[in-house]
């Protein structure tokens, strides 16, 4: 086994800074939208098995700081999404009253949105892109969320990338309303000068 050692210290003293790095670029809806996109990539992805009680994928969002889950099978392929919304909205109460079942006993597969009914955008189209194109392509299917496809090395379709509708008015600095179906980058820009 490897032996590990101490690594070798420099007492402080003097005038010390701390790194402070540069402020966060502004976005705007020129912005290229790569640069707003959560690359999974290069992040841990929030995954949850379809047979685990909304309740413990409640409170693992919870803890991971996120809104939504990617459900995955055994064989870790994609099932669906579940969302914070899927989970405290109507679903699990029109769930509950069609088969008669505790709140703790609906599962994710339950109320998930299954893959079929999921889509994606290729990684190519939003290389391309503007964050207004984002704003608009998640106004127009009145999404919180829309994913982003690669091929992985067999040309298979990948799930690289998210965009999250909450985080994009993070960056932006203004809400934006999905009832509001904006399609040009005016309208949308009207929107969220109005917000």
């Amino acid at each position: 086994m490897t032996e590990y050692h101490a690594l070798p210290a420099q007492r402080l003293s003097g005038a010390v800074r701390v790194f402070k790095s540069a402020p966060a670029k502004r976005v705007t809806l020129e912005s290229p939208a790569i640069d707003i996109m959560t690359d999974l990539r290069h992040s841990h992805v929030a995954t949850i098995a379809p047979q685990t009680s909304i309740d413990h994928a409640n409170m693992y969002m919870k803890l991971r700081g996120v809104r939504s889950l990617f459900v995955l099978n055994a064989d870790h392929t994609l099932q669906g999404v579940i969302t914070a919304t899927d989970i405290l909205g109507e679903k699990p109460m029109r769930f509950n009253q069609e088969r008669q079942l505790k709140h703790s006993e609906i599962m994710v597969a339950d109320i998930m949105t299954p893959i079929n009914n999921l889509e994606a955008i290729a990684i190519d189209e939003v290389r391309r892109a503007k964050v207004g194109h984002i704003i608009a392509s998640l106004c127009d299917a009145g999404r919180q969320h829309t994913l982003i496809m690669d091929e992985d090395a067999d040309g298979l379709p990948l799930i690289c990338g998210i965009f999250s509708l909450t985080q994009i008015e993070k960056q932006l600095g203004h809400a934006i309303p999905l009832t509001e179906v904006a399609k040009t980058f005016a309208e949308i820009e009207a929107t969220v000068v109005a917000g």
